[in-house]
C-alpha cells in the first residue's frame, strides 16, 4: 500500500503543483526518453474570454503502448487565465522508437464547445537480445543427432533483423530472422554424430546471434554434450608397433622390352614404449624387377631411431649439409645428432649411389640457438672424389681432388615482420679454391609481404653449385581488401650437381607482374604481364626461345562447380630455328564434387612458335576421378593426351587407373595400370602394372595394463523383477540373473559407460541413478551397484488471476488491455537432471519419467508482463515411486482504479509587480 502511494504521489504531484495560474507560458521538455519508464507531458491552456469555462478533458495516445495513467478529467479555468495541464504517461518497454503524439481532447460542459491539442514525444531506440539455453541432452549415443534449443528475445523496442550462425551445427531455421520488440522464438540447432566414434568425447555446439544492422555486437551462446561411443575401439593392454608388409608383382613394357618380377617391402614407423619416448623408424625394398621410374619403386634399406636429444639413421636417404655445398644427394650411410639446450652436434657420412663422380662425403657441423627462432650453424664438408674414369653428368663438373668446404649458416628474426637467413662457403681442392654465398629475405606486414633470394657461385666452387647464379622473388601489395599487386621473379641456377637419377628441368628465366582483383568472395580475376626465357639442356635441344606475354585468368565458383579460364598472348623470339612468331595459350578447368567422388575436366589449344615450327598447333586435354566409395575403397582414373615439351625432364603419365580395396581388417589390395612418358621421352609410350597385396601388423612391445573385471547388483525397489535385464559397457555385454546381479570379465581397464536396454524392462521403470553411468575401471575387481523403481511425473497448471486494487483519491477507470498469451518458463530439477519447459498461461504442464527423489521447480518470468506477478516461484517437491504430483501455479495481474478528485487543488504564491 505504501509503494502504491508513494508512486501516484510521484507521478500526480505535477499535476497539483502546475495546474495553476502562471506568468508565462510553461515548456515542455522535448528529450529522448527510454522506453519502459514513467514521464509527463504538458499542454497551455487559455481562455481568453470574460467568463470562466469547465472543460471534460480526455487524453488520446497514437501508440498503444504509451498509456496515459490520467485519460479523463475535468479543468476549471478562469475568465482571461491561462493554465498548465499535465499528462502523465507511462511508457512500455516495447514502445517502438521514433516520434509519438499525445491528444488532448476538451469539451466544454456549458456549450459543448471543444478544442483540440497535439504535442510530440520522442522515444529513444533500445537494444537488447537475450540469448539463454532452454533444452540440451546431457549425453547421447553416437550416430544420433544433438538437438539443442535456445530462448531468444527481443528486450528491446525496435524490430531486428537477426542473422542465426553455428559454427559447428545445423541452426533449424531460416538464417534471417525478424524478431519485433517483446517476442520471443525458441531456436532449435541439430548436429549428426559419427556413428563410427572410436571412443567417448565431448561435443561443444554453439549458436551465435547478432543483427544485420550491427553485426559487432555478436552474442554466442555453448552447449556441451557427451557423445557415447556404440562402436568403441577396444583399448589394448599392450602397447603396440605398426608394421606393414606388402609383396608386389610389377610388369613393364619398357621401350620394346617387356620385364617382371616380385618385389617385397617392408615398413615400420611408431614408438617402442608407451611414453612415445623412443620413435623407430624402418624400410627395406628389395630390388625392383623393372627399371625405375616415377612410378615404381627403388631399392632402399634405412633404419633411423629417435629420442628426445638425439637422431641415429643407419642406411639410405637424401642426405644434406647445406644449401650451397650439398643441397640434396641421395646415397647410403649413416647419420648422427645430438641436441642439447641451445647446442646442436652431429654429422654424415654418405656414399652417393646415383651420382658418379663422388665416391664419398663426410659431414660435421655445430648449431647453436640464439633464441626460438634465430640460430647460427657452422659446418664441414669433406668430398672424396671417384679416381677410374666415368661419364660425367650434364655439366661436366668434375673434382680434381679431395674437396674441403668448410660453410656458416645462419637465420634471423630481426623483427616480428622480417626474417632473414643466409650462407657463406669457401672450397679446397688441389687445383682450385672457390667460393660462395647466399642470402634470403622474407617480410609480412598488413599490407606487403613477399621473399628475395640471391645465390651466387664462383667457377672454381666445388659444391652443389659452380659458376652460376640464382634469383628468385616474389612480392604481393594489397592496395584495398579486393585488389592486389603481384609480381614474380625466377633466375634458374645453370650448373649443379644434380642426381643422374633425374634430368634436369629446363633453364628459366621469367618475370611477371600484374594485378588481381576479387570481384566476389568466389571470384576473382588476374591480369598478367612479362616475359619468359626458356632453354633445354639436352642435346640436340628442342627448344630455346624467348619470349614476351600477357595473360588473363579468372577463376569463378558457380554452383558445385570450380572453373578457370586462362588465356596467354606472348610475342616469340625462337632462338632454336631463328624466327620469331605469336604463341597464344587458351586454357579451361572445370572441378566438381558429387557422389563422394571428384572430378577435374582439362582443355588447352595452343598456335606457338617456341619448337621447330612457326605458328605450330597443339591440343592438349585430359580428365580426373577420384571416387572414396568409403573408407576401404578407392578408385582414381586419369588420362591426358600429351605434355608440353617443357616437362620432357620428368615421368609423365597418359593414363592412369589405380584400385585400393582393404579386403578384411588390416589386409589392403592395390591394382595400378599406367601409360607414361619417361624422363627425356618425347613420344615413346611405356606400359607398367603393379599388382600388390599389404598386411598391416600391430606387433606387440610393451605391456601397459592387465584385464579387470565390473561386477554389481540390480536392487529391486517395487518393481516386477530385475532379472533378464541387459546391460551394455562399450562392446560388451552382460544379462542379470533373478536377484539382479551381473559381471563382465576380461575388460581393459579405463573409462567406460555402462547403460541399460531398457526393451528388458517394464516401460515406466526407471533406474536410481543417472544411466549411463560413467565408470572408471582401474583395479582387477570393480563393484557398481544400483536400483531399478518406478518414475514418478508432475502434472501442472497455470491459473491466471486479477485482483482489483482501488484507491479512494481518483475517480478514473483506466483502459483494459487487451489479452495476449503470455508464457513462462518452468525448470524442474533434482540436482543430476534439469528439465525445462515454456508454458502458457491458461494452460497445463507435465514432466514425465522422472526419477523418484526430491526435486526442485522453478519458475522463471521469462519476458512477463511487469503487471503479472507470480504467487510462489519455487516448489519443493518428495515424488514417490509411480507417483502423480499436481500442482497449481497463479499468475496474479494488479489493477488500480484511479478516481479524478472534484476539486483541483490550488498551490499559489505572490506575483512581484514591478514598480513603476
Amino acid at each position: 500500500m505504501i509503494k502504491n502511494w508513494a508512486l501516484y504521489l510521484t507521478i500526480l504531484f505535477p499535476v497539483l503543483f502546475f495546474s495553476q495560474n502562471q506568468p508565462k507560458e510553461f515548456v515542455s521538455k522535448k528529450d529522448s526518453l527510454l522506453p519502459g519508464t514513467s514521464t509527463s507531458i504538458s499542454f497551455t491552456i487559455e481562455n481568453k474570454t470574460s467568463e470562466s469555462k469547465i472543460y471534460n478533458i480526455s487524453v488520446e495516445s497514437s501508440s498503444p503502448h504509451i498509456t496515459p495513467i490520467l485519460a479523463n478529467g475535468e479543468l476549471r479555468i478562469s475568465a482571461n487565465e491561462k493554465k498548465i495541464y499535465i499528462v502523465p504517461l507511462k511508457i512500455a518497454r516495447e514502445t517502438s522508437q521514433g516520434i509519438h503524439t499525445i491528444t488532448l481532447h476538451g469539451i466544454n460542459k456549458n456549450n459543448g464547445e471543444k478544442f483540440i491539442k497535439n504535442a510530440q514525444i520522442e522515444i529513444s531506440g533500445s537494444r537488447k537480445l537475450s540469448v539463454t539455453l532452454l533444452d540440451s541432452p546431457e549425453f547421447i549415443k553416437a550416430g544420433e543427432t544433438i538437438k539443442a534449443s535456445f530462448l531468444l528475445k527481443n528486450n528491446g523496442n525496435s524490430i531486428e533483423n537477426l542473422i542465426l550462425e553455428s559454427k559447428n551445427a545445423v541452426v533449424d531455421h531460416d538464417a534471417t530472422l525478424i524478431l519485433p520488440p517483446g517476442e520471443t522464438k525458441i531456436i532449435t540447432i541439430n548436429k549428426k554424430t559419427n556413428p563410427d566414434l572410436g571412443k567417448n568425447e565431448y561435443q561443444n555446439l554453439n549458436l551465435s546471434v547478432y543483427s544485420s544492422d550491427n553485426p559487432k555486437d555478436n552474442q554466442t551462446v555453448y552447449t556441451s554434450v557427451k557423445i557415447i561411443s556404440v562402436k568403441p575401439l577396444e583399448d589394448d593392454i599392450y602397447h603396440r608397433f605398426p608394421v606393414a608388409a606388402s609383396i608386389s608383382f610389377v610388369g613393364m613394357q619398357n621401350r620394346g622390352i617387356y620385364n617382371d618380377g616380385f618385389q617385397g617391402e617392408l615398413y615400420g614407423k611408431g614408438s617402442l614404449d608407451k611414453e612415445n619416448k623412443g620413435l623407430l623408424e624402418f624400410h627395406a625394398v628389395t630390388k625392383n624387377p623393372v627399371e625405375f621410374n616415377s612410378f615404381t619403386q627403388y631399392e632402399e634399406y634405412f633404419v633411423n631411431y629417435k629420442r628426445d636429444h638425439f637422431l641415429i639413421h643407419l642406411g639410405d636417404k637424401m642426405y644434406s649439409s647445406s644449401f650451397l655445398t650439398e643441397f640434396a644427394r641421395y646415397g647410403r650411410g649413416a647419420e648422427l645428432r645430438i641436441d642439447a639446450k641451445k647446442l646442436s652436434f652431429g654429422g654424415f657420412y654418405n656414399h652417393p649411389r646415383f651420382f658418379r663422380d663422388i665416391k664419398d662425403e663426410f659431414n660435421f657441423y655445430t648449431k647453436f640457438k640464439l633464441n626460438k627462432e634465430s640460430e647460427i650453424t657452422a659446418g664441414y664438408l669433406y668430398k672424396i672424389p671417384r679416381t677410374e674414369e666415368i661419364n660425367s653428368n650434364f655439366n661436366n663438373m668434375r673434382l680434381d681432388s679431395d674437396a674441403h668446404l668448410p660453410y656458416l649458416t645462419g637465420k634471423f628474426k630481426l623483427t616480428k615482420n622480417l626474417d632473414v637467413s643466409g650462407e657463406v662457403s669457401y672450397s679446397k681442392t688441389e687445383k682450385m679454391d672457390g667460393a660462395a654465398y647466399m642470402i634470403q629475405t622474407q617480410a609480412s606486414f598488413e599490407k606487403i609481404n613477399g621473399n628475395l633470394m640471391y645465390m651466387r657461385a664462383s667457377p672454381e666452387f666445388a659444391g652443389y653449385f659452380s659458376n652460376t647464379s640464382t634469383f628468385n622473388g616474389n612480392i604481393q601489395y594489397r592496395i584495398i581488401k579486393k585488389v592486389s599487386l603481384i609480381a614474380n621473379y625466377v633466375q634458374d641456377a645453370r650448373n649443379f650437381q644434380r642426381d643422374t637419377l633425374f634430368l634436369a628441368a629446363p633453364y628459366r628465366k621469367f618475370l611477371q607482374y600484374g594485378i588481381q582483383y576479387r570481384y566476389l568472395e568466389n571470384g576473382s580475376v588476374m591480369l598478367y604481364n612479362g616475359f619468359q626465357k626458356y632453354q633445354d639442356r639436352l642435346e640436340p635441344r628442342q627448344f630455346d626461345y624467348f619470349e614476351r606475354f600477357f595473360k588473363i585468368s579468372v577463376d569463378q565458383q558457380l554452383g558445385i562447380f570450380q572453373l578457370n579460364l586462362e588465356g596467354q598472348f606472348g610475342k616469340t623470339e625462337n632462338y632454336l630455328t631463328d624466327f620469331k612468331g605469336n604463341s597464344s595459350f587458351y586454357t579451361v578447368n572445370v572441378s566438381f564434387e558429387k557422389f563422394k567422388t571428384s572430378f577435374n575436366l582439362y582443355g588447352s589449344y595452343a598456335l606457338t612458335s617456341r619448337y621447330q615450327q612457326q605458328n605450330q598447333r597443339q591440343i592438349y586435354y585430359g580428365a580426373r576421378i577420384m571416387s572414396r566409395f568409403s573408407d576401404k575403397t578407392y578408385f582414381s582414373l586419369f588420362y591426358q593426351n600429351n605434355y608440353m615439351p617443357e616437362d620432357y625432364f620428368k615421368d609423365r603419365n597418359l593414363f592412369e587407373l589405380v584400385f585400393h580395396q582393404q579386403i578384411f581388417p588390416n589386409h589392403e589390395v592395390d591394382i595400378s595400370g599406367r601409360y607414361t612418358l619417361q624422363r627425356g621421352e618425347l613420344g615413346n609410350k611405356d606400359f607398367i602394372f603393379s599388382l600388390r597385396y599389404t598386411l598391416r601388423l600391430n606387433i606387440p612391445v610393451q605391456k601397459i595394463a592387465e584385464y579387470t573385471t565390473l561386477s554389481g547388483n540390480i536392487k529391486n525397489i517395487g518393481v516386477k523383477k530385475v532379472d533378464g535385464i541387459r546391460l551394455m559397457l562399450g562392446n560388451h555385454l552382460s544379462v542379470t540373473d533373478k536377484y539382479g546381479n551381473f559381471i563382465f570379465k576380461n575388460i581393459i581397464p579405463g573409462e567406460y559407460y555402462l547403460e541399460i536396454d531398457r526393451s528388458t524392462t517394464d516401460i515406466n521403470d526407471i533406474s536410481t541413478i543417472t544411466l549411463p553411468a560413467s565408470v572408471n575401471l582401474t583395479n582387477k575387481e570393480n563393484i557398481f551397484n544400483f536400483g531399478l523403481t518406478s518414475a514418478a511425473s508432475i502434472q501442472g497448471e497455470i491459473q491466471f488471476t486479477e485482483v482489483e486494487n482501488q484507491i479512494s483519491f481518483a475517480q478514473f477507470q483506466p483502459k483494459k488491455d487487451k489479452k495476449k498469451k503470455e508464457s513462462i518458463v518452468v525448470e524442474a530439477t533434482n540436482g543430476e537432471q534439469t528439465y525445462r519447459k515454456i508454458a502458457i498461461v491458461d494452460e497445463k504442464f507435465d514432466f514425465t519419467y522422472l526419477r523418484p527423489g526430491d526435486w526442485t521447480v522453478k519458475i522463471y518470468r521469462n519476458g512477463l508482463d511487469k503487471r503479472y506477478k507470480i504467487s510462489m516461484d519455487t516448489y519443493q517437491l518428495t515424488l514417490n515411486p509411480s507417483e502423480i504430483k499436481k500442482i497449481t501455479i497463479n499468475i496474479v495481474k494488479q489493477q488500480s482504479e484511479i478516481k479524478y478528485q472534484q476539486e483541483t487543488i490550488k498551490v499559489g504564491y505572490n506575483q512581484i509587480k514591478k514598480r513603476k
